[in-house]
């Protein structure tokens, strides 16, 4: 039986806790930039948390299908489940961008594109491309879809734009694709491209065969020190390589370029790396076990917090002689009034994700786990967890 290795709930939970603190602060008009995403071109450390998501999806991913056909499950019952299994993704996404479901625009004016459509959508074409190939084959897609996104992006320009260009949003091919598809169901903010759009998901596919590729480096049979040397090794090259890509396809994360898949994907190597042989190397998991909590209920952690936020930002209740939202109300009382505005906004978001780590570690001692099984009635090994969805913060 093949060892547990709790770094990956750890890095899964890393980044959902992650994505709470940067999806909820007290107020958006004051943030400390390092939990901002850059403007456009560059990255933050916001910017690594949806990449990460991405690429552990793609490790998950590989770990659960090499169960199944190590049981002897049939190539094509494998790729229904797949199928299902991406589309019950992409549905939440879509409910959850459409809650609390009135008034009808919020469903008539939807925004089509999101993090868990993307997420769906990676798992859904990096689990069928990579299901029975070898990793010769799974490193040639990646390649191609990397390589064939950045000829697409720096060659081809959009009708009615000279030439192609990455500097201006609403002038790349992928805004036009945007635009040409999914006309007016963009996120609202940029009006004219989506962040999560049609164009950019190839790369992201990318990121997630990266991390299909690093699973299977994962369950080599070899000792789980020197796998993690080759992970760290293979990291850092991937970050090297991603920087030096940068001078010619810059990193971006609203266009997922190129460079910003590989560069996150050797940051993530490294991560998962040093966290493995910290918890599972050296036996130091004390610090790791908020983070555990977090990793073995995602779904929980993110579709149920975003419900709960949209929720108390909708709820108007009298607050110093005006309709405020509950949020909002909290935030003005209990943690404006006695720090400045960015340390406030961000006790605000701790005090958010650490209520939800709460609500998780209770149902984690109940063994409640709200999760999308490959196979109807039989979860996946709890060994090997199961890609969940992620939120951005936008």
């Amino acid at each position: 039986m093949r060892e547990r290795i709790g770094a990956l709930d750890a890095f899964r939970g890393l980044t959902i806790a992650g994505m709470l603190l940067v999806n909820n602060p007290g107020t958006w008009s004051a943030i400390y930039p390092p939990l901002t995403h850059a403007p456009w071109h560059g990255w933050t450390p916001t910017d690594l948390i949806f990449p990460f998501f991405v690429f552990i999806v793609g490790i998950t991913t590989h770990l659960s299908l090499d169960a199944r056909e190590q049981q002897g499950v049939s190539n094509r019952a494998v790729r229904i489940a797949i199928l299902r299994r991406g589309g019950l993704i992409i549905l939440l996404g879509l409910l959850l961008h459409a809650f609390p479901y009135l008034p009808l625009t919020r469903i008539t004016e939807i925004r089509i594109p999101g993090v868990l459509q993307r997420i769906g959508l990676c798992y859904l074409a990096a689990a069928l491309l990579s299901h029975g190939r070898s990793s010769r084959a799974v490193l040639g897609w990646a390649g191609a879809l990397l390589f064939g996104y950045w000829g697409l992006q720096a060659l081809v320009a959009p009708p009615g734009v000279a030439r192609a260009t990455l500097d201006v949003p609403g002038e790349t091919l992928s805004a036009w694709v945007d635009r040409a598809v999914l006309g007016s169901h963009l996120w609202k903010q940029s009006q004219t491209w989506d962040p999560e759009g049609l164009l950019s998901t190839l790369p992201a596919i990318g990121t997630c065969l990266l991390g299909v590729l690093a699973g299977r480096w994962l369950v080599r049979p070899a000792p789980l020190a020197e796998r993690l040397n080759g992970l760290f090794a293979a990291g850092a090259i991937g970050m090297v390589a991603g920087l030096v890509w940068n001078w010619f396809f810059p990193i971006n994360k609203n266009l997922w370029t190129s460079s910003y898949a590989v560069f996150t994907a050797g940051m993530a190597c490294v991560a998962i790396g040093v966290s493995a042989w910290l918890i599972d190397v050296k036996g130091w998991r004390g610090w790791a076990r908020p983070l555990i909590t977090y990793g073995l209920n995602p779904i929980t952690a993110f579709v149920v917090s975003g419900a709960m936020a949209k929720m108390m930002g909708l709820i108007q209740v009298p607050y110093q002689g005006a309709e405020t939202s509950l949020q909002q109300v909290i935030y003005r009382s209990a943690f404006e009034p006695w720090l400045a505005p960015r340390t406030a906004s961000l006790a605000y978001a701790l005090g958010f994700v650490i209520l939800w780590y709460g609500i998780l570690r209770v149902l984690e001692r109940r063994g409640v786990v709200l999760k999308i099984s490959l196979w109807p009635g039989r979860g996946t090994p709890r060994s090997k967890g199961s890609p969940g969805p992620a939120r951005r913060s936008r």
